[in-house]
């Protein structure tokens, strides 16, 4: 067995139990009892601890030598970069650290889900505290043996090869014309006339509803499913992908889109390369290639005028009760469209949502730089909520500082991938648009040309490009945010 084989197989033996703590995580966010969360946290430390030891024995660093060495293809050599990035970055990182901060963010998210609830800051800083002290050690010692920065240290296992340079000068660049463009649109739709979801919306029936769209995204119900969690997300493997959505009885808008969004996700894992299952190649390129898949569902697809035609046709059936008016297109597409400066991210519409991961990224780039403290934050948050949305989140804890997961276990560095991924989000579709008819495939109800280009261009590429790489052969560029801008101008202003 050549050293690349060996290597090969480690990682596949390393994923099955990833595998294992993937499906382990989603239980725990959507149906574990609460008294079970104790246990549960400790044996996934010690999963998340073997997972490690794994992926640090000693030999690995003699095969990959080896390996470097030997005749590959094209296509074993970008596995061997892959596994071997994935080899530095956890070996770098002490086995005792590790564990710390399964258990610390484990700790911390069950606690916030009450917390949150309660607006109890100072609560929720106790458990937090430990959390951000483990991220900010992780973050020096990646830092120490990367030569970045702390963040950019951190931010690489999000976004390979994104720097904190490049992201200052994008999000500069966002935020120059990003308010006007807001105002503009708020401007414009201050006289339109439109229909609020009113009554009540049973989460059964929501849930009927979003399962019918998922089929029409075409979602693999063999190797997935939906269910419910206090914070929508995308979990599992690709052979088991599930995605959770919240229902709230008084509307079903938001819920709705959430699933659109999550099942983005879903296709994406689902259409990767199944010949490389296993191996890191065979995974997403990086967050923000995976946040652009969502956001391709839910903002190009979603929210076009023929795909709203679709959905207010199958909410109508679904709650036939309700006054028919509510379900016209024309009703809808306002609905959908509809932009307002608000508190909540993940509720936010697709205009000011950039100025929401702005407000994180600074925050959280200059809290792992050590330039703030984390009891620092809330006041922090206030006054970029005020510059850059015009409110106010003092003392307002669950709508400000603790609405999010993410840092409840310290994935900081996540958060720039949002608005990264509906750039090139905008900027796949302009791309598909050269050579798809993408409103007639949408208005037929067969989307099979969307998804075949997503799938030849994006999904099938797994991680055996750089992202650039990936970017250029898709559309024949890099990341050029003018196609987020050009899509916002057309859609909300035209």
């Amino acid at each position: 067995m050549s050293a690349f084989e060996k290597l090969t197989a480690h990682s596949k033996k390393i994923s099955n139990f990833s595998h294992l703590a993937s499906i382990c995580g989603w239980d725990q966010a959507a149906v574990m009892p609460s008294g079970g969360n104790q246990a549960r946290s400790e044996a996934m430390a010690e999963l998340s601890v073997h997972i490690h030891s794994l992926n640090t024995q000693p030999q690995l660093g003699e095969w990959f030598e080896q390996a470097e060495g030997e005749e590959l293809s094209t296509q074993d050599k970008a596995t061997l970069r892959e596994l071997k990035r994935q080899w530095q970055q956890a070996n770098v990182l002490p086995e005792e650290l590790v564990q710390a901060k399964s258990l610390a963010g484990s700790k911390c998210e069950h606690a916030w889900r009450t917390q949150r609830g309660e607006n109890d800051w100072k609560g929720f800083e106790k458990n937090w505290q430990e959390v951000v002290k483990l991220s900010q050690e992780e973050a020096q010692i990646r830092a120490e043996a990367t030569g970045k920065t702390p963040y950019d240290a951190m931010l690489d296992l999000y976004e390979p090869d994104t720097s904190t340079e490049s992201l200052d000068a994008l999000f500069l660049n966002v935020k120059s014309w990003l308010p006007e463009l807001i105002n503009q649109a708020l401007d414009k739709q201050a006289s339109e006339q439109f229909i609020k979801p009113e009554g009540v919306f049973p989460p059964e029936k929501q849930k009927a509803l979003g399962l019918e769209v998922m089929k029409l995204l075409q979602f693999d119900f063999d190797h997935g499913r939906l269910d419910e969690s206090v914070h929508p997300f995308c979990g599992g493997v690709p052979s088991d992908v599930r995605i959770t959505t919240r229902y709230d009885e008084s509307e079903f808008v938001q819920s709705l889109m959430g699933i659109v969004h999550e099942t983005g996700h879903a296709r994406y894992e689902q259409g990767l390369p199944k010949s490389l299952a296993g191996l890191p190649s065979g995974t997403a390129r990086s967050m923000g290639i995976h946040e652009s898949q969502s956001l391709f569902f839910e903002m190009q697809v979603g929210r076009s005028s023929a795909f709203i035609e679709h959905l207010a046709r199958m909410a109508g059936k679904h709650f036939d009760g309700h006054n028919p008016a509510l379900f016209s297109q024309d009703n809808f597409y306002k609905l959908y469209t509809r932009v307002e400066k608000g508190f909540i991210r993940v509720d936010a519409d697709e205009l000011t949502y950039p100025a929401h991961v702005i407000l994180r990224y600074e925050i959280e780039r200059d809290l792992i730089n050590g330039k703030i403290k984390h009891t620092d934050v809330p006041e922090l948050w206030n006054e970029k909520m005020q510059a850059y949305l015009g409110l106010s989140t003092k003392d307002n804890f669950k709508n400000g500082c603790m609405q999010d997961i993410h840092w409840t276990d310290g994935a900081f560095g996540y958060f720039p991938s949002y608005t990264l991924g509906a750039m090139y989000a905008a900027q796949f579709m302009a791309a598909m648009k050269t050579t798809v008819d993408v409103e007639s495939a949408i208005r037929s109800g067969d989307l099979s040309p969307i998804f075949s280009w997503l799938s030849e261009n994006i999904w099938s590429k797994g991680s055996l490009l750089t992202t650039d790489a990936l970017v250029t052969e898709a559309t024949g560029e890099t990341l050029n945010a003018q196609h987020f801008k050009a899509h916002l101008e057309s859609r909300y202003l035209g």
